[in-house]
């Protein structure tokens, strides 16, 4: 386990002889070397003590029955021990004294870092409904100092609710994350990281959460125009926790009134040859213990001779007649239409005032009908001369 040196003590005194210590920061579980210097002695005893002033060593006699404390070099100018298998406990003040007269003394704190306890990751229901609200709990005890705790979605990081509790010189630290479940929390994993100073890289907790949902199901429609003579195919897409099944499929309300040309495999139907009979709207349904959820498709059958494209059943829609064009071309066809009925009009307007005119000149001095006509054609050849026009 770790050592780490900290920061030295002194004791005032004269001429020289004063102790010199080091702090010492420790991992649980590891051993502390505490030692002891004189710059100058002359033959005075060095003594360590524990921070609850038992002597554990005076010179080379160990004065505390301890196996786990152990002299490792004791001189005039010197006094080493070491502390095996530290826990909390022996967290503290450390005394070194020099026996002279007076007694001189310095101090030296011993830091042991509580290693957290692996992660534990409560709330989970397995398996989780939709619209359910869930609080997920992770705890590690015993860190000192406290531990840091992180919550991730998947590979996101999201914040959670910190709870700090003292045990002792330990710590249980919680962390709460509270959240309405829906069907995209399906499948993602939360991970919960503890970070302390006594460890290496984090220790992590993971639970995959299983969220169950209702079904929705939608026909996945064919690339093509569906035409007479074609093999064509339905596929019913369907998302659902459990899985929504069996899939069952129907035609206009009942069932489908050809097996031997419309096949059912798992979500699919399949209609080997096409013909104007399979007309009408086909649906599929399926259910689970949440619910029932259907799609329909609404076919068509077109003609083989159906010059329409037969790849892409949006291309009429993206290639397809410029209606602004055809609207234009109907305008001026319709413009044309009122100008030549409107010319033909005043044609018929001027060759029927021409008749009338002939008829009345030809009746002036007719006694009769017939007569006026026979002067009307009379007078034909100069018809040009005496028209009269109407407009």
């Amino acid at each position: 386990m770790l050592s780490v040196a900290g920061t030295k003590s002194k004791a005032k005194g004269g001429q020289g002889q004063f102790p010199i210590t080091q702090n010492v920061t420790v991992v649980e579980g590891g051993s502390a070397n505490m030692t002891c210097r004189v710059d100058y002695n002359d033959n005075t005893s060095l003594q360590w003590s524990n921070p609850a002033q038992q002597t554990l060593f005076f010179g080379d006699k160990k004065a505390l029955r301890d196996n786990r404390i152990e002299l490792i070099r004791a001189s005039s100018q010197e006094l080493t021990i070491k502390i095996g298998d530290v826990s909390l406990s022996d967290d503290g003040l450390y005394t070194c004294s020099l026996f002279t007269m007076p007694v001189k003394t310095t101090k030296a704190f011993l830091t042991v870092l509580g290693v957290p306890g692996r992660p534990e990751i409560t709330g989970f229901t397995k398996p989780a409904m939709e619209g359910d609200i869930i609080t997920l709990t992770c705890s590690t005890l015993g860190s000192k100092p406290a531990a840091n705790i992180q919550w991730f979605r998947n590979d996101k990081e999201v914040q959670g609710t910190k709870e700090l509790n003292a045990t002792g010189k330990s710590f249980t630290v919680r962390s709460s994350l509270q959240f309405q479940v829906d069907r995209r929390d399906d499948g993602v994993a939360y991970t919960c990281s503890v970070e302390h100073m006594s460890l290496s890289k984090p220790y992590m907790a993971t639970e995959v959460l299983e969220v169950h949902y209702a079904p929705h199901l939608e026909i996945r429609q064919p690339q093509m125009y569906p035409q007479e003579g074609q093999y064509f195919k339905l596929e019913c897409l369907s998302t659902g926790n459990p899985i929504p099944e069996p899939v069952l499929w129907s035609k206009d309300g009942g069932e489908l009134p050809d097996i031997e040309r419309m096949i059912v495999e798992g979500r699919e139907l399949t209609i080997t040859t096409l013909n104007k009979t399979d007309n009408g709207t086909y649906r599929c349904e399926a259910s689970n213990h949440l619910g029932t959820s259907s799609a329909e498709y609404p076919l068509f059958v077109y003609a083989k001779d159906f010059p329409g494209p037969t790849t892409d059943p949006n291309a009429l829609g993206q290639h397809g007649p410029d209606h602004a064009l055809i609207g234009g071309v109907v305008a001026v066809v319709v413009f044309i239409t009122l100008c030549l009925i409107i010319v033909l009009g005043r044609y018929l307007a001027r060759h029927k005032g021409t008749y009338l005119t002939h008829e009345a000149k030809g009746a002036e001095d007719a006694p009769d009908a017939d007569t006026a006509i026979i002067n009307a054609e009379g007078n034909h050849v100069h018809a040009e001369e005496k028209k009269e026009y109407f407009i």
